[in-house]
């Protein structure tokens, strides 16, 4: 299975080490604390978004994100995101924390173009996250999900990555981890998770190298997991448990963006 699954499943494994770090690469996948938490719900309301307001206006996709957050409470929100969720006029706060990007991937799948996928990037950020750092994470996220579908090398994608959005991606996750701590922005860890999608041999290492950098793990691994993912399959191991703890309207969900995607790419050819 490809798609947004690939976030969804990076932020499930990655939940249970968030506040309990690993650097043991042969971590458990899934334990009994893994569960999804706000990357899903909001890559959910972006799908939602993207499958029933054909105009992309930044007014219905506030009202996903509220209504979901809402019905689905004390999944990790972060402070000045709790905060926009129960404003009677939530505005956008300036950020650039990483929200922007973990809740992008189902913009990378929907574009049918680079352009497109930019353009639905940013508006995706800038209702909460309008720092240029916060709408550059996501578009670096969506660019780089979109070019993989597209079938670029990784090589490919790290020249564009580089020159478009100015992220160092020279360092090896060898070198990145020694010094990496926790951190909740853009820059600090949307470089890093493209790296472990660069680094990664296949999604599983994608994820197992995401989550043992011992950082924002959930987040981490959901933006290298939705690249990766664009590339190669989430195997069934990882995929169906993930699927398992969804509720059921995000399950519905899932499917029926994915075949969406399927559409939009026929239409493409």
């Amino acid at each position: 299975m490809k798609g947004i699954i690939g976030a969804i499943a990076g932020d499930i494994i990655g939940s249970a080490y968030e506040f309990n770090p690993t650097r043991d690469h042969y971590f458990k996948l899934f334990t009994p604390k893994s569960t999804f938490t706000d990357d899903t719900v909001l890559t959910m309301a972006n799908a939602l978004w993207l499958l029933d307001d054909k105009q992309h206006t930044h007014e219905k996709l506030i009202n996903i994100m509220l209504d979901l957050c809402w019905r689905y409470p004390d999944r990790g929100y972060g402070g000045r995101f709790a905060h926009w969720i129960h404003d009677g006029d939530p505005q956008p706060y300036n950020s650039f924390g990483n929200g922007s990007a973990m809740r992008v991937s189902p913009v990378g799948y929907y574009a049918n173009t680079l352009e497109e996928a930019l353009e639905l990037a940013q508006i995706s950020a800038e209702v909460t996250h309008n720092h240029p750092e916060g709408i550059k994470g996501a578009q670096a996220t969506a660019a780089a999900i979109f070019l993989a579908r597209q079938g670029k090398t990784k090589r490919e994608i790290r020249q564009y990555v580089e020159k478009t959005f100015k992220y160092d991606l020279s360092r090896t996750l060898e070198e990145i981890r020694p010094t990496f701590t926790f951190d909740e922005t853009c820059q600090r860890t949307v470089p890093e998770a493209i790296t472990c999608f660069l680094e990664g041999r296949d999604y599983e290492e994608v994820i197992r190298l995401s989550v043992a950098l011992a950082g924002d793990a959930d987040t981490i691994a959901a933006i290298a997991g939705s690249i990766s993912s664009a590339v190669d399959d989430v195997p069934n191991k990882i995929s169906q448990p993930a699927i398992a703890l969804l509720s059921e309207e995000f399950c519905t969900t899932l499917l029926r963006f994915n075949e969406l995607v399927a559409q939009r790419e026929q239409e493409a050819l």
